[in-house]
């Protein structure tokens, strides 16, 4: 039995999970799907074809689903999915994508805090954590259990590693290496995110070859492909640093250095 405020509009065509509770001026728009014991507190919107998992929670005057803001939108459906857990704050906008039959997507067990931006065509991880402000331009990918910190910026197609975290105020033109801790304007990478690494039960012998990864990368005057091949035959095959590799070869834009 969902627990609806008088005062909030609920689309005919909008499925609803059992113990939904929706506040005062709500707005669901037709197309969407609200899961198992979602809550959404007051004035939020959720609007266009989007779905939320179960036990998500909206704060006032969040607005998910929306249309992209990508001037190259032409019509058709497009879409917004959010996984279980995922917390919106106050003010906080998630953009559908821009062509049709594109997802917008953020994971499983999210924070997104207030005043943050997820534009279209993004792919938010799991665990991902978004300080106030925090803005991801279109295309952009958080893996899981990133972290962006207030007030930054991200650059359209840049992606996040996994367990990196970003400093608040930077300028996020490229990619991000997973397990790494970012901050500034110009972004520089300054270490190994450890404490995240000890958060998450990171061995600490893995964390001892991260901590090699990061100097062969940003401490021994290597370009990008002379630490690589460095990378793949001086440190052990541990599937972290395999993770590593791989990301870095796989940039579009380069890596922070």
């Amino acid at each position: 039995m969902a627990d609806i405020h008088p005062t909030a509009v609920i689309a005919p065509g909008a499925e609803l999970g059992v113990e939904v509770a929706i506040g005062p001026y709500c707005v669901v728009g037709e197309g969407v799907r609200l899961g198992d014991r979602c809550h959404l507190d007051a004035h939020v919107v959720i609007s266009g074809h989007t779905t939320l998992g179960a036990d998500c929670r909206c704060y006032p005057f969040s607005c998910i689903g929306g249309q992209t803001q990508d001037l190259k939108y032409r019509g058709g459906t497009t879409r917004v999915e959010i996984g279980a857990r995922t917390t919106f704050r106050e003010y906080v906008t998630v953009n559908a994508a821009t062509d049709d039959g594109n997802v917008t997507r953020v994971g499983d067990d999210c924070h997104i805090l207030a005043y943050a931006h997820i534009a279209h065509d993004c792919a938010v991880g799991n665990g991902v954590i978004m300080a106030n402000c925090g803005t991801l331009a279109g295309h952009v990918i958080v893996e899981d259990h990133a972290i962006l910190g207030g007030l930054s910026a991200v650059h359209q197609f840049v992606r996040l590693g996994r367990m990196s975290i970003t400093g608040g105020c930077s300028r996020v033109a490229q990619d991000v290496p997973p397990f790494m801790t970012a901050a500034g304007n110009p972004l520089k990478i300054h270490s190994i995110n450890a404490i995240g690494l000890q958060r998450k039960g990171v061995p600490r012998e893995v964390q001892r070859v991260l901590k090699k990864t990061y100097r062969i990368l940003y401490r021994q005057g290597l370009t990008t492909s002379q630490a690589v091949a460095k990378l793949e035959t001086e440190l052990p095959p541990l599937a972290e640093v395999g993770y590593l590799i791989a990301f870095i070869k796989a940039s579009q834009r380069g890596i922070t250095k």
